[in-house]
């Protein structure tokens, strides 16, 4: 393949190749977008290119976004999609070498992700009972929250589930996750029966439309927008509109927040880890390994919150007492 003749072109060739060889999700793909497209723009800025660029300004670039106020995470993102993109130009015998091969990123601050008490995930679930002005919003978003809490999905996977995979009442059901790949999460009987009533509905509801001369929708929540099917953005801003509703403070509670406090009771009631890694869809076990942190981080909380000897003032005390009594 001949070399492109600007960085645009470098940058539509390999988002093509990711897209297509190894299946990138849309999300992704996205995301290298953005940040190859910024560096295009500061290396134009500096009179370079992808094609000249060297080590030097690899590492100039970084002290530019670090000068500009981007966190760790977002710096170390950026130095990941220009090794990605040097890699596949010296694949495509574009460049002899990666300038970026031999930089240590930034690396990324080790927080422990937030999660939710169970009291509070009921809370939310009762809010999705009772928001929406008609039915068929109440329905749905019941269903919304019972499968993310009993399966753990991203947010992505949730809403573009095709209606297929919910067909026949079933016990388990097939996720489509990051890279294409497949797995089966089982589904607990409230998100069975929450499923069940929803299908009626949607199914109601579409039938209704076709009937109008409308296509059928194959999502299982469908949309009258550009995907067919809700969006991550309206999903965020329901679960934000739930924690208001059910007295949670909206500050703690995002999509992701409910992915984590599922594998989160999920580990404190003794499921295995490699269970767990199975149906969250981690490819390396290390990833699921985070929860058994959160889980001594919740403990060690509860302990310094409600044992006796915890509170310093009580030890102080006891400890004068003994002191007193000593003849």
């Amino acid at each position: 393949m001949s070399i492109p003749r600007d960085d645009l072109g470098w940058i539509s060739l390999f988002l093509d190749a990711q897209a297509a060889e190894i299946g990138a999700a849309q999300n992704t793909l996205l995301a290298y977008g953005r940040d190859l497209r910024d560096v295009a723009s500061w290396l134009k800025s500096n009179t370079s290119s992808f094609v000249e660029m060297q080590r030097s300004d690899v590492e100039s670039y970084l002290i530019a976004c670090d000068a500009e106020g981007l966190s760790r995470a977002t710096r170390a993102r950026r130095l990941s999609a220009i090794k990605q993109i040097y890699r596949f130009a010296f694949e495509e015998g574009w460049r002899e070498d990666n300038p970026a091969i031999q930089i240590k990123g930034p690396g990324r601050a080790k927080r422990l992700p937030k999660t939710l008490e169970v009291i509070e995930v009921d809370r939310l679930l009762d809010a999705a009972r009772k928001s929406g002005r008609a039915k068929t919003d109440r329905l749905r978003n019941t269903c919304l929250v019972e499968l993310l809490y009993a399966t753990g999905m991203r947010v992505t996977e949730l809403v573009s589930l095709p209606v297929s995979a919910a067909r026949g009442d079933p016990q388990m059901i097939l996720v489509k996750g990051k890279g294409e790949k497949e797995r089966l999460v089982p589904l607990s009987p409230p998100a069975r029966d929450a499923l069940a009533s929803w299908l009626l509905e949607r199914d109601r509801v579409d039938a209704l439309a076709q009937s109008k001369g409308k296509p059928a929708s194959r999502f299982l929540f469908p949309s009258r927008g550009k995907s067919g099917h809700l969006t991550r953005h309206r999903f965020y801003l329901l679960i934000k509109e739930f924690a208001v509703t059910g007295g949670v403070s909206p500050e703690k509670v995002t999509p992701h927040t409910l992915r984590h406090a599922f594998a989160t009771h999920l580990l404190a009631n003794g499921a295995d880890l490699r269970a767990i890694q199975a149906m969250l869809g981690h490819a390396d076990i290390a990833t699921t390994e985070i929860y058994t942190h959160v889980l001594d981080a919740r403990l060690s909380e509860l302990v310094h919150e409600h044992h006796p000897l915890a509170n310093t003032a009580t030890k102080t005390a006891s400890i004068t007492e003994i002191e007193d009594e000593t003849p």
